[in-house]
């Protein structure tokens, strides 16, 4: 079959020929792919520097995508570590990491957004309510989305919203695209940096963090000074790394507020959660409740379109 394929992680994948996957198990499932996505995760692990990379080589990159099974039913699927990747023909997926998704639905929209999105839904519906709390996000909470220019944060604004946040207010670094985001839902924006943060979003609730780093501690520390009442519970839910993965907490913080600090992701949370959170979330992006911003480039092309800039807050999804 036809795939990318990585012969050195410090080359882009190529265009090629690799040996069809075989299911070896029961619960296997040979899917056809139709779209998968290029993820900041993809493009760590086909680097070699995340965590889940494997040392194998060659191999196929790829996360996640949207496919047909032997039984002609469109789905989206998540790519264990090991196996065959999703930038191919085709794969074999673990059947109970993949959902029925409604017919019609586009393939790439899916693509697109799922692995973004993902972010900002489990965090919300699985981690936010706090350490004891076993409730979903409760409506009417103020929501701080830190980092929120990116394909992440931009589709973090508009969960929010739809989740019942009554504020979401947005920061970033990139002023322009800062202004885009009233449209989608955010109920104030700032610059990342600016002094006024604290005071402006000193009430917040929660803080889905995408950057993580000093910049973050610095947001807390201003945050909590400008706090009316130390008391009232902030839970900062650390789901990305952009400006670093040490963040050099003071422990005053700690001591002086009710200060929650938790992380989202694989291992936060169960895998069995993060697939029941999965078909509702599906279900969204196939209404169009969230603008999802998708370019199809032919798997043909991997070798040139990989190392390119990102095209500001379009998500590239390879079509096989």
């Amino acid at each position: 079959m036809k795939a990318a394929v990585i012969t050195a992680f410090d080359q882009p994948p190529r265009y090629g020929d690799f040996a069809d996957p075989e299911a070896r198990a029961p619960t296997d499932m040979p899917i056809d792919v139709l779209a998968a996505g290029l993820h900041h995760v993809t493009r760590g692990r086909a680097a070699g520097l995340h965590y889940s990379s494997t040392a194998e080589l060659p191999q196929v990159p790829g996360i996640d995508g949207v496919g047909r099974g032997p039984d002609g039913k469109l789905r989206y699927f998540v790519q264990e570590p090991g196996r065959t990747g999703t930038m191919a023909e085709r794969t074999v997926i673990e059947r109970s990491h993949s959902i029925e998704l409604p017919d019609g639905c586009d393939p790439v929209a899916i693509a697109a957004a799922m692995n973004p999105a993902m972010a900002s839904w489990i965090a919300l519906r699985c981690r936010a309510p706090g350490f004891r709390w076993r409730l979903p996000f409760q409506r009417g909470r103020r929501v701080l989305i830190l980092g929120a220019t990116g394909s992440s944060g931009r589709l973090a604004v508009q969960i929010a919203r739809h989740l019942g946040a009554s504020q979401v207010f947005a920061v970033g670094r990139n002023a322009a695209r800062l202004a885009e985001l009233p449209a989608l839902g955010a109920t104030g924006t700032i610059l990342l940096g600016d002094e006024r943060l604290g005071a402006a979003a000193c009430e917040t609730d929660v803080v889905l963090d995408f950057i993580w780093g000093e910049s973050a501690v610095r947001c807390m520390e201003s945050m909590l000074a400008q706090r009316e009442s130390h008391s009232l519970p902030l839970t900062w839910i650390h789901v990305g790394s952009m400006a670093g993965e040490i963040a050099p907490i003071p422990g005053t913080l700690l001591r002086r507020a009710d200060l929650r600090i938790l992380g989202s992701g694989h291992g936060a949370v169960s895998g069995r959660a993060i697939l029941r959170e999965l078909p509702r979330l599906a279900r969204e992006i196939a209404r169009g409740t969230f603008r999802v911003d998708a370019r199809a480039v032919p798997l043909n092309q991997v070798e040139r379109t990989w190392s390119r800039p990102d095209p500001g807050n379009t998500r590239i999804v390879f079509t096989p």
